[in-house]
Protein backbone atom coordinates (compact mmCIF):
# COMPACT_ATOMS: atom_id res chain seq x y z
CA UNK A 1 0.00 0.00 0.00
CA UNK A 2 1.16 3.75 -0.60
CA UNK A 3 0.26 6.36 0.97
CA UNK A 4 -2.39 6.14 3.74
CA UNK A 5 -5.56 7.55 3.78
CA UNK A 6 -7.29 10.29 5.89
CA UNK A 7 -10.22 11.26 5.87
CA UNK A 8 -12.40 14.16 8.23
CA UNK A 9 -15.73 13.57 8.21
CA UNK A 10 -17.28 17.09 9.71
CA UNK A 11 -21.11 15.17 9.90
CA UNK A 12 -23.52 17.84 11.03
CA UNK A 13 -20.92 21.01 12.08
CA UNK A 14 -19.83 24.14 10.78
CA UNK A 15 -20.61 27.10 8.88
CA UNK A 16 -18.82 28.75 5.72
CA UNK A 17 -16.58 31.08 7.58
CA UNK A 18 -15.45 28.49 10.01
CA UNK A 19 -15.56 26.13 7.06
CA UNK A 20 -12.86 28.55 5.13
CA UNK A 21 -10.62 28.93 8.60
CA UNK A 22 -10.59 25.03 9.16
CA UNK A 23 -9.14 24.16 5.28
CA UNK A 24 -6.47 26.84 5.38
CA UNK A 25 -4.74 25.58 8.45
CA UNK A 26 -5.08 21.92 7.13
CA UNK A 27 -3.41 22.97 3.80
CA UNK A 28 -1.01 23.87 6.36
CA UNK A 29 -0.58 20.83 8.85
CA UNK A 30 -1.46 18.08 6.36
CA UNK A 31 0.74 18.97 3.69
CA UNK A 32 2.44 16.12 1.78
CA UNK A 33 3.35 12.19 2.40
CA UNK A 34 -0.34 11.21 3.07
CA UNK A 35 -3.44 10.81 1.43
CA UNK A 36 -6.11 13.56 3.14
CA UNK A 37 -10.10 14.57 2.07
CA UNK A 38 -12.61 16.42 4.08
CA UNK A 39 -16.60 15.70 3.94
CA UNK A 40 -18.11 18.75 4.81
CA UNK A 41 -22.10 18.90 5.20
CA UNK A 42 -23.77 18.95 1.62
CA UNK A 43 -24.64 22.44 1.87
CA UNK A 44 -21.28 23.55 1.75
CA UNK A 45 -19.57 21.20 -0.82
CA UNK A 46 -20.28 23.36 -3.54
CA UNK A 47 -17.73 26.20 -0.94
CA UNK A 48 -15.62 23.67 -0.14
CA UNK A 49 -14.87 22.31 -3.44
CA UNK A 50 -13.80 25.85 -4.65
CA UNK A 51 -11.52 26.12 -1.75
CA UNK A 52 -9.80 22.97 -2.12
CA UNK A 53 -9.06 22.99 -6.37
CA UNK A 54 -5.46 23.08 -7.25
CA UNK A 55 -4.79 21.71 -3.97
CA UNK A 56 -3.32 18.20 -3.15
CA UNK A 57 -6.31 17.81 -0.43
CA UNK A 58 -9.83 15.72 -1.79
CA UNK A 59 -12.83 16.82 -1.47
CA UNK A 60 -15.64 13.59 0.11
CA UNK A 61 -19.52 13.52 0.30
CA UNK A 62 -20.65 11.97 3.76
CA UNK A 63 -23.77 10.57 1.84
CA UNK A 64 -25.59 10.20 -2.05
CA UNK A 65 -28.95 9.06 -3.76
CA UNK A 66 -29.56 5.48 -4.25
CA UNK A 67 -31.46 6.59 -7.41
CA UNK A 68 -29.09 6.82 -9.91
CA UNK A 69 -30.82 8.94 -12.64
CA UNK A 70 -31.81 12.53 -12.25
CA UNK A 71 -35.95 12.60 -11.67
CA UNK A 72 -38.83 13.51 -9.52
CA UNK A 73 -36.51 13.08 -5.54
CA UNK A 74 -36.71 16.10 -3.80
CA UNK A 75 -34.19 16.45 -1.34
CA UNK A 76 -31.89 13.82 -2.89
CA UNK A 77 -28.57 14.46 -4.32
CA UNK A 78 -27.39 11.86 -7.46
CA UNK A 79 -23.84 10.53 -7.63
CA UNK A 80 -23.57 12.43 -10.92
CA UNK A 81 -23.74 15.74 -8.95
CA UNK A 82 -21.58 14.72 -6.24
CA UNK A 83 -18.68 14.19 -9.30
CA UNK A 84 -19.63 17.01 -10.69
CA UNK A 85 -18.55 19.18 -7.75
CA UNK A 86 -15.06 17.52 -7.92
CA UNK A 87 -16.23 14.55 -5.20
CA UNK A 88 -13.41 12.20 -4.95
CA UNK A 89 -14.50 9.59 -2.48
CA UNK A 90 -18.45 9.36 -0.95
CA UNK A 91 -19.31 7.59 2.38
CA UNK A 92 -22.00 5.15 2.64
CA UNK A 93 -23.14 2.93 5.65
CA UNK A 94 -22.04 5.16 8.03
CA UNK A 95 -22.87 3.44 11.58
CA UNK A 96 -25.31 7.11 11.95
CA UNK A 97 -27.09 6.18 8.53
CA UNK A 98 -27.68 2.72 9.53
CA UNK A 99 -28.94 3.83 12.66
CA UNK A 100 -30.84 6.99 12.35
CA UNK A 101 -31.98 5.93 8.48
CA UNK A 102 -32.24 2.12 8.94
CA UNK A 103 -30.01 1.88 5.80
CA UNK A 104 -30.09 -1.49 4.55
CA UNK A 105 -27.79 -3.46 2.58
CA UNK A 106 -30.22 -3.63 -0.86
CA UNK A 107 -30.31 0.33 -0.29
CA UNK A 108 -26.29 0.36 0.33
CA UNK A 109 -25.61 -1.64 -2.63
CA UNK A 110 -27.76 0.47 -4.80
CA UNK A 111 -25.46 3.77 -3.88
CA UNK A 112 -22.50 1.76 -3.94
CA UNK A 113 -22.76 1.15 -7.58
CA UNK A 114 -24.06 4.41 -8.10
CA UNK A 115 -20.67 5.90 -6.81
CA UNK A 116 -18.69 3.58 -9.22
CA UNK A 117 -20.87 4.37 -12.37
CA UNK A 118 -20.23 7.93 -11.69
CA UNK A 119 -15.98 7.48 -11.34
CA UNK A 120 -16.05 8.18 -7.95
CA UNK A 121 -14.56 5.94 -4.58
CA UNK A 122 -17.07 4.39 -2.71
CA UNK A 123 -15.92 4.51 1.45
CA UNK A 124 -18.20 1.88 2.66
CA UNK A 125 -18.77 1.29 7.08
CA UNK A 126 -18.79 -1.47 8.61
CA UNK A 127 -18.68 -2.50 11.87
CA UNK A 128 -20.35 -3.72 15.50
CA UNK A 129 -22.57 -2.68 18.46
CA UNK A 130 -21.71 -2.91 22.25
CA UNK A 131 -24.50 -5.55 21.91
CA UNK A 132 -23.08 -7.51 19.17
CA UNK A 133 -19.19 -7.16 20.60
CA UNK A 134 -20.39 -8.42 23.61
CA UNK A 135 -22.16 -11.26 22.40
CA UNK A 136 -18.48 -12.70 21.15
CA UNK A 137 -16.35 -12.72 18.24
CA UNK A 138 -18.68 -15.35 16.18
CA UNK A 139 -21.42 -13.07 16.62
CA UNK A 140 -19.71 -9.56 15.71
CA UNK A 141 -17.65 -11.08 12.90
CA UNK A 142 -21.07 -12.66 11.52
CA UNK A 143 -22.48 -9.11 11.49
CA UNK A 144 -19.49 -7.67 10.05
CA UNK A 145 -19.52 -10.29 7.32
CA UNK A 146 -23.45 -9.63 6.43
CA UNK A 147 -22.18 -6.14 5.98
CA UNK A 148 -19.42 -6.94 3.70
CA UNK A 149 -21.55 -9.48 1.51
CA UNK A 150 -22.56 -6.42 -0.36
CA UNK A 151 -19.00 -6.38 -1.93
CA UNK A 152 -19.21 -9.29 -3.54
CA UNK A 153 -20.88 -7.28 -6.49
CA UNK A 154 -17.94 -4.90 -6.72
CA UNK A 155 -15.58 -7.17 -8.24
CA UNK A 156 -13.11 -5.41 -9.47
CA UNK A 157 -14.29 -2.29 -8.84
CA UNK A 158 -12.55 0.17 -6.80
CA UNK A 159 -13.44 0.82 -3.19
CA UNK A 160 -12.10 1.82 0.63
CA UNK A 161 -13.32 0.00 3.28
CA UNK A 162 -13.85 1.49 6.86
CA UNK A 163 -14.50 -0.26 10.23
CA UNK A 164 -16.39 1.66 12.67
CA UNK A 165 -16.45 -0.33 16.29
CA UNK A 166 -20.05 1.45 16.87
CA UNK A 167 -18.93 0.05 20.26
CA UNK A 168 -16.00 2.12 21.14
CA UNK A 169 -17.36 5.27 20.06
CA UNK A 170 -18.83 7.74 22.21
CA UNK A 171 -19.22 5.31 24.72
CA UNK A 172 -16.04 5.78 27.30
CA UNK A 173 -14.73 2.14 25.57
CA UNK A 174 -11.70 2.18 24.11
CA UNK A 175 -10.62 -0.60 21.38
CA UNK A 176 -7.26 -2.21 21.95
CA UNK A 177 -4.71 -2.35 19.21
CA UNK A 178 -5.46 -5.69 19.03
CA UNK A 179 -8.64 -5.52 18.93
CA UNK A 180 -8.16 -3.21 16.01
CA UNK A 181 -5.75 -5.72 14.32
CA UNK A 182 -8.00 -8.54 14.53
CA UNK A 183 -11.15 -7.04 13.20
CA UNK A 184 -9.27 -5.57 10.25
CA UNK A 185 -7.33 -9.04 9.50
CA UNK A 186 -11.13 -10.18 9.43
CA UNK A 187 -12.44 -7.96 6.77
CA UNK A 188 -9.10 -8.36 4.93
CA UNK A 189 -9.03 -11.79 4.35
CA UNK A 190 -13.23 -11.93 4.01
CA UNK A 191 -12.55 -9.40 0.88
CA UNK A 192 -9.62 -11.70 -0.59
CA UNK A 193 -11.52 -14.87 -0.21
CA UNK A 194 -14.64 -13.01 -2.44
CA UNK A 195 -12.56 -11.43 -4.95
CA UNK A 196 -8.94 -12.87 -5.03
CA UNK A 197 -5.18 -12.54 -3.82
CA UNK A 198 -4.49 -10.08 -6.50
CA UNK A 199 -7.44 -7.88 -5.28
CA UNK A 200 -6.63 -4.02 -3.83
CA UNK A 201 -7.90 -3.88 -0.08
CA UNK A 202 -7.59 -0.55 1.80
CA UNK A 203 -9.15 -0.49 5.23
CA UNK A 204 -9.61 2.48 7.26
CA UNK A 205 -10.28 2.87 10.62
CA UNK A 206 -12.71 4.72 12.09
CA UNK A 207 -13.13 4.61 16.16
CA UNK A 208 -12.60 7.57 17.69
CA UNK A 209 -8.65 8.23 16.00
CA UNK A 210 -7.00 11.00 17.92
CA UNK A 211 -3.46 12.39 18.21
CA UNK A 212 -2.70 11.00 20.50
CA UNK A 213 -3.71 7.15 19.72
CA UNK A 214 -3.04 7.92 15.58
CA UNK A 215 0.26 6.72 15.90
CA UNK A 216 -0.03 3.24 17.68
CA UNK A 217 -2.92 2.99 14.93
CA UNK A 218 -1.25 3.47 12.25
CA UNK A 219 1.74 1.71 12.98
CA UNK A 220 -1.05 -1.97 12.23
CA UNK A 221 -0.13 -2.89 9.00
CA UNK A 222 -3.42 -3.73 8.43
CA UNK A 223 -4.65 -0.36 8.64
CA UNK A 224 -4.49 1.92 5.55
CA UNK A 225 -5.92 4.73 7.32
CA UNK A 226 -8.07 6.44 9.03
CA UNK A 227 -11.61 7.68 9.02
CA UNK A 228 -11.64 10.69 11.38
CA UNK A 229 -14.73 12.09 13.09
CA UNK A 230 -14.88 14.70 15.95
CA UNK A 231 -10.84 15.18 15.62
CA UNK A 232 -10.97 16.39 11.80
CA UNK A 233 -12.55 19.63 13.50
CA UNK A 234 -9.51 20.70 14.91
CA UNK A 235 -7.15 21.59 12.31
CA UNK A 236 -4.12 21.40 15.05
CA UNK A 237 -5.24 17.45 15.99
CA UNK A 238 -6.58 16.81 12.27
CA UNK A 239 -2.90 17.71 11.93
CA UNK A 240 -0.95 15.72 13.84
CA UNK A 241 -3.20 12.91 12.73
CA UNK A 242 -2.17 12.85 9.69
CA UNK A 243 1.62 13.62 10.61
CA UNK A 244 1.19 10.36 12.53
CA UNK A 245 0.27 8.54 9.30
CA UNK A 246 3.25 9.69 6.87
CA UNK A 247 5.31 8.27 9.45
CA UNK A 248 4.14 4.59 8.18
CA UNK A 249 4.99 5.36 5.11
Amino acid sequence: MADKLVIGNWKMNGRLATSQVLLEALSVSCAGGVQVAVAPPLAYLAAVSSVLAGGSMMLAAQDVSAFAVDGAYTGEVSAAMLADLGCRYVLIGHSERRQYFAEDNDLLLRKLQAVIAAGMVPVYCVGETLQQREAGIGIYQRVIGEQLAVLGALAGKEYVVAYEPIWAIGTGRVASIGQIDEVHQYIRDTLLQCHGASATIRVLYGGSVKADNADAIFSLKSVGGALVGGASLDANGFGQICQAAKKTV
